[in-house]
């Protein structure tokens, strides 16, 4: 006889019913999320502390945030819900790039994953990629042979980074990858952490094409580390409401192209 399914403690549920608020919202003030979970401040700190220490939220004075800065990024599943509009479009449009019997590659972006959504629809592929997200979406799809690149997981992007990643990449060469970041301006593109720079820029090098998907929050923006410049960039696609001078600019560095939402 079958065991019933172990039920989720009270603590999990409740710090799931706290990141599911802030994620929506996202800020929250501690005072909110105890009255939210019916639970004293006391414990909501408690809760925060852990959620802050596996990456999911990060605090600022009175509350915490799910929403990104110049040094924190947010996690994938706040990325999952933001956007989603002109991520769509990005991806529609970065499917001209893309033809069957290609090698494909995927950095661990929400932007990225809305591509591969996309990519059974195109015919025999090549994908390799260090989103989970990617994995999950095309492991069961008999027309692509799907490549993870592993490496220390990270909670807060729900991907496989650091030195065994970056090994990992070094030792492929595909026809074209994809790429999103945090932040651009009209010459260099930047992220807040250390370890993705790295992971996206052996993937810039493993590639002989090279796409950038940006949606409108990201541009005109810089973040803690640079990237690279826009000038590496083969093409860049962007979506949604931008300042015509800045497009202009970045068209003095490379292919750019506008993507036309639905």
């Amino acid at each position: 006889m079958a065991s019933a399914p172990k039920k989720q403690s009270p603590r999990l549920l409740r710090q799931q019913k706290i990141i599911d608020h802030v994620v929506a919202q996202g800020f929250a003030s501690a005072a909110e999320l105890s009255e939210l979970t019916g639970v004293s401040l006391m414990t909501v700190h408690r809760d925060l502390d852990d959620l802050v220490t596996r990456g999911l939220l990060r605090k600022y004075h009175g509350g915490v945030s799910a929403q990104p800065s110049t040094v924190f990024e947010s996690s994938s599943d706040f990325r999952l819900h933001t956007h989603t509009a002109e991520k769509d479009a990005l991806a529609r449009d970065a499917l001209q790039f893309i033809t069957p019997g290609m090698s494909v590659m995927l950095d661990d972006s929400t932007t990225a994953l809305a591509l591969a959504r996309l990519l059974p629809d195109v015919g025999p592929l090549t994908v390799v990629s260090n989103y989970r997200q990617v994995q999950e979406t095309l492991r069961d799809v008999p027309d692509i042979r799907l490549i993870g690149l592993g490496g220390e997981y990270s909670r807060t992007h729900d991907s496989y980074l650091g030195l065994p990643c970056q090994e990992m990449i070094n030792a492929f060469s595909v026809d074209i990858v994809f790429l999103s970041t945090s932040a651009m301006n009209a010459r260099l593109t930047y992220h807040q952490e250390q370890e993705i720079v790295l992971v996206k820029r052996a993937m810039l090098a493993s590639a002989t094409t090279k796409v950038l998907l940006m949606d409108a929050s990201k541009v005109a923006r810089s973040a803690l580390h640079q990237f690279a410049p826009v000038s590496a960039f083969d093409h860049v696609l962007l979506a949604g409401d931008l300042d015509a001078a800045l497009v202009e600019e970045m068209r003095e560095q490379t292919d750019v192209r506008l993507a036309a939402l639905e």
